[in-house]
């Protein structure tokens, strides 16, 4: 989105601390600060005197850029079982750290645009809380913190800024022990500081969604981190109620939530139990969207659920009932705009029979009456694996996705299955393959994560940046120095090069108030910039530039 484009060119000078100077040479003082939209060429440095005063008047001409191209591109890091990360729990915080950073960097290889990362496997933290304590896939015990210590979530969450990538915390908001985990439960665990919230069931510890308090603690948990950390966005997947367990014999076993179902109809409910707890998910999910606003309103609420919401919807489709087996009303939700993006895990190959892919993203991106993000899950962990997926199949998948109107992103599960693989490992072929794929191919294109509207005001309040042109007297090297607006916070700029014949466009991340970009003084005439930044829900600014005229003389623009 942007807005209309102008044509105006102000000349002004430009306070230097209150900038990041360009190197070498830095941006001299000046008396009066910078206003947004304006550009100064600065009259110490430039060779040519008439460039001081020069306003221009349609004489340049500096064609439009091209539209950056939106997508949602993202993996999950999964850390229940050690899934993804930490590798192993008995790592050092700096072993953990390179694994983490191999991740972002490999992320931002395949030409993905963010991440998200799982926080809260089991009512545990991988993170500082005083709410929860530290996860046991972390350190190999649960409330054992590490050492040295460090914050993970801070840890990603600065490092994949600096990669231009969103990161999402993805919290489970029921599971309270997952099998994988043998080590004792500590006091602060909600199993041992109050049992009665905790339903054995099957090989799981599960809170019971039926208790209030339950519902109250998970909120807690996800606002905590929204206020404390500067995420993008907080997601949950699809485990509301718990899969059906069975024992020995086969026979299925009944949640235990007697006592909660009890405490509602003593006090005058009259829902019949699986309409009572979906209810009580419905609540869970409503009251999450909107404490996530209330603390920040920018910050993205994803949902994950089983791809299937009920088998004959669409007509094609049988299977798994997750409205009945999970009580998990995720039509609803989309419906009534409980979230800000749906990613239904669409985790079967396109031409399979009772699931087939395209169908099944068809249907849901018809439901979505409110017009949210529709970004669909898909299965790449499957990829050369026994089951036979190929590269080509997950290829096609996001190809079908990009032909359906109303959905623009795909999120792939898990990242351990798009990191390089070992030599040797069976796999290795045909994820190469995938990964190859993705570099040179579906993602070469660099892309913007998809803007919301719905979370903020009008496109046109957001201003230019201001665009310094500074030459250096010395070396005849030209610098453009691209500042935001004051008080304003983004999180990437957009560098479109124009070299007299083709554009070139180049996304990076914002770090700190200004961009500087070094202009060789042999740029050839017809040589120009567009530059603009992206605000945290998506918006583009109007865009202001550079551009060298034929008469040889560089001058600063604005639209």
């Amino acid at each position: 989105m942007r807005a209309a484009t102008r044509s105006v060119l102000l000349v002004l000078l430009v306070a230097a601390c209150a900038r990041r100077t360009p190197e070498p040479s830095p941006v001299p003082s000046a008396p009066r600060p910078v206003k947004p939209g304006e550009v100064m060429v600065d009259p110490r440095r430039v060779d040519a005197p008439d460039e001081r005063t020069t306003r221009l008047r349609g004489a340049i001409s500096l064609p439009a850029a091209p539209e950056v191209p939106r997508e949602f591109r993202a993996a999950w890091v999964a850390t229940v079982d050690n899934i993804d990360w930490p590798s192993r729990r008995d790592l050092t915080t700096a072993q953990q750290q390179q694994e983490l950073l191999a991740m972002l960097d490999r992320t931002k290889a395949l030409g993905m645009n963010a991440m998200v990362f799982q926080v809260r496997p089991a009512a545990d933290a991988m993170y500082p809380s005083s709410l929860e304590p530290w996860s046991a896939y972390l350190t190999g015990a649960q409330g054992r913190a590490p050492s040295p210590a460090w914050d993970p979530l801070a840890f990603v969450v600065r490092e994949a800024h600096a990669r231009g990538l969103e990161l999402h915390a993805w919290f489970n908001p029921y599971r309270a022990r997952h099998p994988s985990d043998k080590s004792p439960l500590v006091a602060t665990h909600i199993a041992s500081a109050r049992p009665s919230l905790v339903k054995r069931y099957g090989s799981y510890l599960w809170m019971d969604p039926g208790e209030p308090a339950v519902i109250e603690q998970s909120l807690q948990v996800i606002v905590d981190v929204v206020r404390r950390y500067d995420v993008d966005g907080v997601h949950i997947d699809d485990y509301f109620y718990p899969y059906k367990e069975r024992d020995r014999s086969g026979t299925l076993i009944s949640f235990p939530d007697e006592p909660s179902f009890g405490a509602y109809t003593q006090t005058g409910g009259t829902l019949l139990r699986d309409d009572w707890r979906r209810a009580n998910v419905d609540t869970f999910v409503k009251q999450m969207y909107d404490r996530v606003k209330a603390a920040k309103p920018w910050v993205k609420v994803g949902i994950s659920p089983f791809g299937i919401w009920r088998p004959g919807y669409p007509a094609d489709v049988r299977g798994f009932d997750s409205f009945a087996e999970l009580y998990g009303d995720s039509r609803k939700w989309l419906r009534e705009g409980w979230l800000d993006y749906a990613t239904p895990q669409l985790y079967w190959p396109i031409a399979k029979v009772g699931q087939p892919y395209p169908s099944l993203l068809r249907w849901w991106v018809g439901e979505n009456v409110k017009g949210r993000h529709m970004w669909p899950g898909n299965y790449t962990s499957r990829v050369g694996t026994a089951a036979a997926w190929t590269a080509e199949e997950l290829v096609n998948q996001i190809t079908v996705t990009r032909r359906q109107q109303g959905a623009t992103g795909n999120v792939h599960f898990s990242m351990a299955s798009l990191m390089p693989p070992k030599p040797g490992a069976p796999s290795a072929t045909e994820r190469d393959a995938l990964a190859s794929r993705l570099i040179r191919e579906t993602y070469a294109a660099p892309a913007l994560v998809p803007a919301s509207p719905w979370l903020s005001g009008a496109l046109d309040k957001l201003a230019p940046p201001v665009v310094i042109v500074d030459r250096d007297a010395r070396t005849g090297a030209t610098f453009l120095n691209a500042t935001l607006p004051s008080d304003e916070v983004a999180r990437t700029w957009i560098v479109s090069r124009w070299d007299g014949r083709r554009w070139s466009t180049e996304l990076r991340p914002v770090d700190g108030a200004s961009l500087t970009l070094a202009i060789p003084a042999a740029a050839d005439d017809g040589v120009g910039y567009w530059i603009s930044w992206i605000d945290r829900v998506g918006f583009e600014s109007p865009r202001a530039g550079w551009l060298r005229t034929s008469d040889g003389v560089t001058r600063a623009i604005v639209p």
